[in-house]
């Protein structure tokens, strides 16, 4: 496991009064370095998706909630045919629930369909079909967790909102902490995630930061001598018998 020396600065907490959110210290130096390459990086391999050529709210939404639990590959049909029959949140709302189930078939997680359609319901009868842009709104939709608010402002709304799916958790966690259970060391991982957003690039950013879990740092056999972190990340060289 490498470690450079030098000083560290400290993330910012978020903490209610009177409570300490832990924080993570970083290699100074290192946030700035990873910003430059993880971006460096996704400009020559991220991936081409279709849900990257909009950003429109609700094809976002579907988009999103259809890649939770599925790979991509199963998703991309999908996301079209459903897309071609409910167009907007208008046309989703209105069709019946189990036609909507019929169409998402066969990506199973069948909770999911209902969820979006009750989304597109709420969404119709409390903002006339238009998704609102604000966390706490987003949030208060039954079926819209942290994650889906954050991916949502991102993509959709281009504002700098962090995320944190597995492949987030995973790369984070890996480079910047490098020890312990990373489901259990969720608030230092979505302080880093907020933390490291260079200003103004939260879309390119969230999007390099899945496909490079996704594809480099991978949760079983990472390309750690590709890696252009491993001069600075906490878990090389990684341990293949470890479940980070």
């Amino acid at each position: 496991m490498s470690r450079r020396n030098g000083s560290r600065s400290r993330l910012p907490s978020s903490a209610k009064p009177g409570r300490r959110n832990p924080v993570v210290s970083i290699v100074a130096g290192a946030k700035r370095r990873f910003q430059a390459r993880l971006l460096k990086w996704y400009k020559q391999h991220g991936r081409d998706l279709p849900w990257r050529k909009t950003t429109d709210p609700y094809k976002v939404l579907v988009s999103e909630v259809m890649l939770q639990q599925t790979q991509v590959d199963r998703v991309i049909p999908k996301y079209h045919e459903f897309l071609k029959r409910y167009p907007s949140f208008k046309d989703l709302a209105a069709a019946p629930v189990e036609a909507v189930r019929a169409t998402w078939y066969p990506l199973g997680y069948n909770i999911r369909p209902h969820r979006l359609h009750s989304i597109a319901c709420e969404t119709v009868a409390r903002y006339g079909g238009t998704l609102p842009r604000d966390s706490d709104e987003l949030l208060s939709f039954k079926g819209i967790g942290r994650y889906t608010a954050g991916a949502v402002r991102s993509f959709a709304f281009n504002e700098d909102a962090p995320i944190l799916d597995t492949n987030v958790m995973r790369v984070l966690h890996r480079v910047f902490i490098g020890s312990g259970d990373p489901k259990a060391q969720k608030t230092e991982l979505w302080n880093l995630s907020e933390h490291m957003i260079p200003k103004g690039k939260g879309y390119d950013f969230n999007q390099a930061l899945m496909d490079f879990g996704a594809l480099l740092c991978t949760a079983r056999d990472p390309y750690c001598l590709l890696c252009p972190m491993k001069d600075f990340c906490k878990s090389y060289p990684f341990d293949r018998t470890s479940k980070a």
